[in-house]
């Protein structure tokens, strides 16, 4: 993602980043130096669809074979293209020019179509998202919205869906990568220059009070992690897979980096899947993801950052490096 982060932020959270000197790391030997659970791919991944969405930075998908032979797409695995996972409603789209000036005012131009009908004597909830790439969300394993924008522009969405609580909220979170498989973009002055995630999430019932945000009251597990210059630097405790201690300094090459990737379980956006074991979300400031100069952030404060239920920011332990992450909460 395109971020203009203060060097002591970045510092805090991943130590090792460095903004301003070009990185001449050369990368480990492959896979014999990891010990981990994931599947190491090096290089660049095949694209197999050149771009999603002409708007922005282009938003293509690769797949890469990993050194057991397996395939895996990157940066995900999406229903962007699938007619039957509903879109969300756009409350901020400069790719589509649809932006309004309040939360308020982009649900009254709803009309009632939107609704994702899962329980004919629930309530209707509405969601309000900021994804920092890109979402996917369910509830009680029933697709309700995705992400508008796969890339940038920067936008914000609404999703509307009617059902009984306690509901239980699943969401597939993609920060995309123009260098696939090497989990980096054309930024910050450097050809690889690792991006960063970040989501925030709002919900209220029928009456307009807020009844969840996203804090670290949450659930969420890594799926794929790049770009890694030393597989050494990776770690795991219990659930958590860790790249705090690696480099996460842009290069302008690198081709031979490594990716670390991780099956996704079926079922997972489902009610009764069980995530009791995955790491809590980690949170993240306004500050540390570089909202306050994004207007679809800040045209709709008063909901993201409500005095009473300030929503957070949330991802893995590595908003930098962890490109596919998924995240779960139930909502009474």
């Amino acid at each position: 993602m395109q971020r203009l982060f203060r060097i002591s932020i970045i510092a805090a959270l991943i130590g090792t980043w460095a903004c301003s000197d070009d990185d001449t790391t050369t990368p480990s030997t492959p896979d014999n130096n990891y010990t981990g659970t994931g599947s190491v791919t090096q290089g660049m991944a095949t694209t197999v669809t050149s771009n999603l969405l002409g708007c922005g930075r282009v938003a293509g998908i690769g797949t890469i074979t990993d050194t057991d032979n397996n395939a895996w797409t990157v940066p995900a695995d999406v229903n962007y293209t699938d007619s039957n996972f509903p879109f969300a409603s756009e409350m901020n789209n400069p790719c589509s020019g649809v932006i309004y000036n309040s939360a308020a005012e982009a649900v009254a131009a709803l009309d009632g179509s939107d609704i994702i009908e899962l329980d004919a004597t629930g309530e209707v909830i509405t969601a309000y998202i900021f994804a920092d790439n890109y979402f996917e969300m369910y509830i009680n394993g029933t697709p309700v919205g995705k992400d508008n924008v796969p890339f940038t522009d920067f936008n914000s969405d609404i999703v509307r869906f009617k059902v009984k609580r306690p509901f239980t909220v699943a969401m597939l979170l993609v920060d995309w990568e123009e260098n696939l498989g090497v989990g980096s973009e054309n930024n910050r002055g450097f050809s690889y220059s690792p991006g960063d995630g970040g989501m925030v999430a709002v919900f209220a019932d029928t009456n307009g009070n807020i009844i969840g945000t996203t804090d670290n009251t949450w659930k969420a597990q890594t799926f794929y992690t790049a770009p890694v210059k030393d597989l050494m630097c990776l770690s795991e405790n219990g659930t958590k897979r860790l790249s705090t201690n690696c480099d996460a300094a842009g290069s302008n090459d690198g081709t031979s980096y490594y990716a670390v990737h991780w099956a996704i379980p079926s079922g997972w956006m489902n009610k009764d899947y069980d995530d009791s074991e995955w790491p809590a979300a980690t949170t993240y400031t306004n500050d540390e993801i570089g909202v306050d100069n994004k207007s679809s952030y800040t045209n709709y404060t008063d909901i993201f950052d409500d005095a009473n239920h300030n929503a957070q920011f949330i991802w893995s332990t590595n908003v930098v490096l962890d490109n596919e992450v998924i995240v779960r909460k139930t909502i009474q």
